[in-house]
């Protein structure tokens, strides 16, 4: 029997939506420049909730943080008026450093084919590897 998308995964995915949505109003009060719901992973019994979070600004993520662990309990109380749960998770916000790391392997990437390309533009008519013609031995 193929199995879906669980209870606690579809909560998972509300929660992310509206903890963005909220974010989207009140992050105008914080002064962060922007902020990023990454993901959102719930427990199977509904109780905790983590949510990953990254910013453009890495300069402002501990002020980030910050602002995120003072608010969680706000933010629990909004997510209880929007949404139709028996209870609502406790939440927790954790950085995401995924989207730094693949500006650092696009740094990196980006680096390799600038040294590639100098190193193909270094190379004269003579300097040349010649393949061997058809039937000559090298």
């Amino acid at each position: 029997m193929a199995q879906g998308f669980g209870r606690h995964q579809r909560v998972a995915e509300q929660i992310r939506r509206e903890i963005a949505d909220l974010l989207r109003e009140e992050m105008r009060q914080a002064a962060i420049s922007l902020l990023t719901v990454t993901d959102c992973e719930v427990t199977r019994d509904l109780s905790y909730a983590k949510i990953f979070y990254s910013v453009l600004n890495i300069d402002e993520r501990d002020r980030a943080q910050a602002w995120l662990d003072g608010a969680a309990g706000f933010l629990r109380t909004e997510l209880a008026h929007r949404m139709r749960l028996r209870s609502v998770p406790r939440l927790s916000f954790v950085f995401d450093p995924s989207i730094e790391r693949g500006m650092q392997m696009d740094a990196l990437i980006s680096a390799v084919r600038r040294q590639d390309d100098a190193h193909e533009g270094g190379f004269e008519a003579s300097d040349e590897p010649t393949q061997p013609k058809a039937g000559e031995r090298s």
